[in-house]
């Protein structure tokens, strides 16, 4: 990697105040330290409640940081809020799990693609109207959804009115927090594709986070195992998946589905040895 990276984080921490007599602080995230460079694809990947999510959410300035820095593009953002963290919207977007609660229901496609283009500094209209067609042609959904409303629409196409929304400032960076784990498996891969050929053409960076390691072989170039709040592995994602060097990894990898049952079976024989090791 060379140069400044469009995303860093050095010594990051997130915890919660106890509640209660007495009651100790609850640490999520303990020292995580990683960078993303510019148009870089870098997962992160971890078993439900290791944190990852929370690492997101640190990025986007949805939840405190108690120690440590976050910056984009060498720029301190750790503590920004308000109108400062808004202006953001340019250079860091993010895409959410859930494509049926994270677009709002009582607007329509068009005004929900159109409020990224019209925040800092407002495009005319011809440009919003034309921008948002253009959004609409790279996602794969014909103009005339701009005048629907998101409950017309499957799962999968709701994820794609995400991702378009997502890029409409061709942002710097884009937090994907499992934006296919909702989906069923034949439109997870069309999402993945999508996001690949965005990731091509307009080359944003991707901070792609998600439980299934199955999944970031081919589509990351790097991968950071998270256990218990704290990176235990990283590394090329083909190394990481193929050659696991911590238990926890080689039992993330053992866990993955794949649809050979022979090797699904030897998986699980690997997992159990893991955790025997480990245990």
């Amino acid at each position: 990697m060379t140069g400044t990276p469009v995303l860093q984080l050095d010594g990051v921490a997130v915890r919660y105040p106890g509640r209660g007599f007495r009651k100790a602080p609850t640490t999520v995230i303990e020292d995580v330290s990683f960078e993303v460079g510019h148009a870089e694809t870098v997962a992160l990947v971890g078993e439900s409640g290791s944190g990852k999510t929370t690492i997101g959410k640190a990025v986007l300035g949805l939840t405190p940081v108690s120690a440590g820095r976050v910056l984009l593009d060498g720029r301190d953002i750790t503590h920004l809020t308000g109108r400062a963290r808004r202006l953001l919207s340019s250079d860091l977007q993010a895409i959410f799990q859930n494509p049926y609660g994270s677009l709002n229901p009582a607007l329509p496609v068009g005004r929900t693609l159109a409020e990224p283009l019209l925040t800092g500094s407002p495009l005319p209209r011809q440009e919003v109207h034309d921008r948002i067609a253009d959004l609409l042609r790279r996602v794969g959904l014909p103009e005339d959804a701009a005048d629907r409303f998101p409950a017309q629409f499957s799962g999968g196409q709701r994820q794609r009115i995400a991702i378009a929304r997502a890029v409409a400032r061709q942002p710097r960076i884009i937090i994907c927090d499992e934006p296919t784990s909702a989906l069923d498996v034949t439109t997870q891969a069309t999402a993945l594709e999508l996001l690949t050929e965005l990731h091509n053409t307009l080359g944003c960076a991707y901070l792609f986070i998600t439980h299934d390691l199955a999944v970031v072989k081919e589509f990351a170039a790097r991968t950071l195992v998270l256990q218990h709040g704290r990176i235990v592995e990283e590394g090329p994602s083909i190394g990481v998946c193929d050659r696991p060097q911590h238990a926890y990894t080689r039992r993330l990898v053992a866990a993955a589905p794949v649809p050979d049952p022979h090797l699904q079976r030897k998986r699980r024989q690997q997992r159990t040895e893991a955790e025997a090791t480990a245990g």
